[in-house]
């Protein structure tokens, strides 16, 4: 009986999000990233709630939503200021808040989180809201490097869990990473592949595998940089400019972390360690381990492997 009960609660499921077209969006999580999500989903005529449990976070976060519409329209519509008023008077009337995640879910599409970098805080928050959205809500999580299945692991609807790992400054960055597990169905998968490109952005299919495809190969390549200066193969300013000028990237190695942030940097890296100890890609390093000890994280702090004003 137990397994006849299992089988009908999955077919319901996964028929539950057949066809569902993303429209009504909540997202968990008020910093940059969230508000950036935020602001493209509401410009492209998405229903928005975003929440945070703190007020002034979110009034901070509107706010900025609406700097950067400004900023936006400044290029879009020089020649029409008066449609570019009504441009950004309509993208934040599809943007409300909320301090209270409970309600907030009992009516979405989508519960996109972009919270903290922490699997035991992401797993409360998807396992408690799993109790009161409704069966075709599709959960995603915005993790740059934790596994989507230990995050899933804390809900029922396994086949109804992806990730969605967007890159900052939202806005302005194309890209979008959709991940499915093992367990995701494709219908949700399709759902989120759909909703990445109805928001403007470029989806690109990924497994969950550590760091999916931009942060396996971005973070392995800083961490090589800071293994060549620490060896003396290398100085930090020489590596830049030989990766911008003989590569031609943007941003060197070195100043990559200090924009990413080194806490930021370390924590990926401290987490693939653990999941694999024997990968010589995820050996830690000790000079980025004094920084972070030191208080130095890049620019958010002033200074990292440089100074900044």
């Amino acid at each position: 009986m137990a397994f006849v009960t299992r089988q009908i609660s999955r077919t319901f499921s996964s028929s539950a999000v057949r066809n569902v077209v993303i429209k009504n969006v909540t997202i968990i999580g008020g910093g940059q990233m969230g508000a950036g999500i935020a602001q493209v989903a509401a410009s492209t005529g998405h229903t928005v709630t975003l929440v945070d449990t703190n007020e002034d976070i979110l009034k901070k976060s509107v706010k900025g939503i609406e700097g950067s519409l400004k900023r936006v329209v400044k290029k879009k519509f020089a020649d029409k200021p008066e449609a570019g008023v009504e441009f950004v008077n309509k993208v934040l009337q599809n943007v409300s808040t909320s301090a209270d995640a409970e309600s907030a879910v009992q009516s979405t599409d989508l519960v996109l989180e972009a919270i903290v970098e922490n699997l035991k805080i992401k797993q409360d928050l998807f396992g408690r809201l799993d109790k009161l959205a409704p069966a075709h809500t599709i959960f995603a999580s915005n993790t740059s490097s934790l596994p989507i299945t230990d995050i899933a692991s804390s809900t029922g609807r396994l086949d109804r869990f992806g990730g969605l790992h967007f890159f900052n400054p939202v806005p302005m960055m194309k890209l979008v990473e959709v991940i499915g597990t093992s367990a995701t169905s494709q219908d949700t998968f399709d759902s989120l592949l759909n909703f990445s490109k109805a928001l403007g952005k470029t989806p690109v299919s990924c497994k969950d595998t550590p760091g999916f495809i931009v942060n396996r190969l971005l973070v392995p390549y800083m961490m090589e940089a800071v293994r060549l200066h620490e060896k003396g193969h290398g100085s930090k300013e020489d590596i830049d400019i030989a990766m911008k000028l003989g590569a031609g990237y943007p941003m060197g190695p070195f100043e990559l972390l200090d924009y990413v942030g080194l806490d930021t940097a370390k924590f990926i890296i401290d987490g693939w360690s653990a999941m694999e100890p024997g990968n010589p890609l995820f050996a830690p390093s000790e000079m980025l381990n004094k920084l972070v000890a030191e208080g130095k994280y890049g620019k958010k702090t002033g200074e990292g492997f440089y100074k900044h004003k």
